[in-house]
């Protein structure tokens, strides 16, 4: 056995009783490991201690529940593994800059840590060829973009730190964000019926320590924006991550979370360097799976 899977055991395992008590030993002893050298390889592969990444993920499953006002927030926090309300407070506005009951009140989205896939990390596929990975299906081609294709909808400044890396970060999700406002207003935006819709991130005129954020759907030929926001999908060769998932609530967390940490692997491992955008463009669900594409505009890397 791998290490990496001896560490994706103990995940798995974490996560079907994530709201129970969880030793280290016994989390060591399912990895093969001594405590010692089992912590200090899960705060390696999975970028947190592992008290504090059961605290994420609990916090996870607590926001879902919090979402039906009918759920006491002290029945929420018993029901996740905080053994009170005020510890429940703390460890929730240490994760988000807000309280259980601010966020009830006023509720955004926000970012969650995810359960991290590590066979993704470890696997290669070639171009053409689907990877099947918990509940993630993943295929890469290239495609070339003879003509720009023009988007029409809002954006916003979203802070680094809080942000990303995504999957990893939590705080208020503020793409998210963007794209609820987008779809608020939608139907008011000069677009094309049955139309991709794109979100992404760019640097563009945003301060030090933002990125510029954009969601939107393709325009119609020659629409006046208006009071919204113009980005255009350049023209040139692009690597294509297709990825599909069951829902459109997990495409756009974990399935995201997962592919975009892939096609990092993915290029890298291909000689290849983003080139600072990755719009994600996403296509009408249809019952049962909902898809999405990230178009990486990728060159291969100079040798220095």
């Amino acid at each position: 056995m791998y290490a990496w899977e001896a560490i994706q055991k103990t995940l798995d395992y974490m996560e079907e009783r994530i709201s129970e008590n969880q030793e280290i030993n016994g989390l060591a002893a399912i990895a093969a490991l001594s405590p010692f050298y089992y912590q200090r390889l899960f705060s390696r592969l999975v970028k947190k201690p592992v008290r504090e990444y059961i605290r994420y993920r609990r916090l996870a499953n607590a926001c879902e529940a919090l979402s039906c006002k009918e759920n006491r927030i002290l029945d929420v926090a018993l029901e996740w593994g905080f053994g009170s309300h005020e510890g429940f407070t703390r460890a929730f506005k240490e994760a988000y800059g807000m309280t259980p009951e601010q966020y009830r009140d006023h509720p955004v989205r926000l970012n969650q840590f995810i359960k991290p896939d590590l066979s993704l990390s470890n696997t290669m596929i070639d171009e053409g060829v689907p990877l099947i990975s918990d509940g993630l299906i993943l295929e890469i081609n290239r495609r070339t973009l003879e003509q720009p294709i023009m988007f029409i909808g809002l954006s916003n400044y979203a802070p680094i730190d809080g942000q990303m890396p995504l999957g990893e970060a939590t705080g208020v999700d503020v793409p998210g964000e963007v794209w609820r406002q987008f779809h608020e207003r939608k139907g008011s935006i000069n677009r094309l019926p049955a139309g991709r819709e794109l979100g992404v991130a760019f640097m563009g005129d945003a301060p030090s320590g933002n990125f510029t954020y954009f969601a939107g759907a393709e325009a119609l030929p020659d629409a006046d924006p208006g009071e919204f926001k113009i980005w255009q999908l350049p023209d040139r060769e692009y690597v294509v991550f297709g990825f599909e998932a069951e829902s459109f609530e997990e495409l756009v967390t974990s399935a995201l979370y997962k592919a975009l940490n892939y096609s990092d692997l993915w290029l890298k491992k291909h000689g290849m360097i983003n080139m600072l955008y990755v719009p994600e463009l996403y296509y009408e669900s249809t019952p049962g799976a909902s898809y999405m594409e990230l178009w990486i505009p990728a060159d291969k890397q100079q040798q220095g």
